[in-house]
């Protein structure tokens, strides 16, 4: 370990939350009738299984409304019945930037086959039709590291930020670094966050000015919120939802030994109200369909059928938002 990562570790261990949720693992895609939904909707990772939680929690007049796919698993999804909608399977979009540009594709074809993509950061480029960000819920996002790592389980975010613009005095010297320092797969959203929170832009870090990052682990792409990429000389962001869910049982557990470091002595926790990596994930809705049903219903407002649903939302580990449904945030 280099000197500045051992003055580092030697302030201390910070406790770490691993959350005390229980709950039936939903779907991973559509689940029971009906099989086609009105409202399809795919993206983000990190929200993919509260989604999944809310589509199997809100009907209306008794059916289920909401078909959310998941960001990964089989190579292409169908997303309307091929009798009434031809022409809907599509390759699978991984991450809330895919997500974003396939309603978009979708909506720019009229063809019906998306509704809403997830996504969990906030993107207002120019986009047409236009596009709007509704808020459900909070997440915060922490960095993880094995229990054995050479990396501290405590760090602030200005050591966050030297390790992520690959300061030598963090990470070693190129070009064999002593410390990988890995990203989730291009589109993420998490990804896309957690670069605005280090101050690094995605377009450097695509250009190689920091070469001491990765975004692939022998030749596959780093899927967020799976620990089963690090070893003991490595560090990724991770959404504590996400981990908090894994640990739960909620959801699937791709943990690996990944834990989850303490920023700035604050407890990695979404209900810790001072954590300060903390970001609102949304559902992208077609602007255009703000006051029409099933859209309006379900997602417009604060007594939405999704903002009503605040178990669901603490279940998978997020904190409630208290501007759920609020659609001010519109693409240009």
């Amino acid at each position: 370990m280099n000197k500045r990562m051992a003055a580092v570790a030697a302030v201390g261990l910070a406790g770490l939350v691993t959350g005390t949720l229980s709950a039936t693992q939903a779907a991973a895609d559509p689940a029971g009738p009906p099989t086609y939904r009105q409202l399809s909707g795919v993206g983000s990772d990190t929200t993919q299984d509260v989604m999944n939680g809310m589509a199997q929690a809100i009907t209306i007049n008794g059916t289920k409304v909401i078909g959310s796919y998941d960001a990964t698993g089989s190579a292409q999804i169908t997303t309307k019945d091929p009798a009434a909608t031809p022409g809907c399977t599509i390759a699978r979009p991984n991450g809330s930037g895919a997500g974003r540009t396939a309603l978009q594709n979708s909506l720019q074809a009229g063809n019906g086959c998306l509704d809403f993509s997830r996504s969990s950061s906030l993107n207002l480029a120019a986009a047409s039709p236009g596009l709007t960000y509704v808020p459900f819920a909070v997440d915060a996002v922490s960095y993880s590291i094995t229990p054995t790592s050479t990396v501290p389980r405590k760090l602030t975010l200005a050591d966050l930020k030297a390790i992520y613009h690959c300061d030598p005095n963090y990470v070693g010297a190129g070009p064999n670094y002593s410390l990988t320092v890995y990203l989730p797969q291009a589109g993420s959203g998490t990804r896309s966050f957690w670069e605005s929170q280090m101050g690094i832009t995605d377009a450097d870090v695509v250009a190689g000015v920091y070469p001491c990052i990765k975004d692939t682990k022998n030749g596959s792409p780093v899927q967020e919120h799976d620990g089963r990429v690090l070893d003991d000389k490595s560090i990724v962001p991770f959404s504590i939802a996400q981990y908090n869910s894994q640990a739960s049982q909620t959801i699937a557990d791709l943990r690996g030994r990944a834990i989850l470091g303490t920023v700035d002595g604050l407890a990695p926790t979404v209900l810790n109200s001072n954590f300060g990596v903390k970001r609102d994930v949304y559902n992208v809705i077609p602007t255009g369909k703000l006051g029409t049903a099933p859209w309006s219903t379900v997602f417009v407002g604060n007594n939405s059928l999704i903002c009503q649903q605040t178990s669901v939302i603490n279940t998978y580990g997020f904190a409630t938002n208290p501007n759920c449904g609020d659609t001010s945030k519109q693409t240009s």
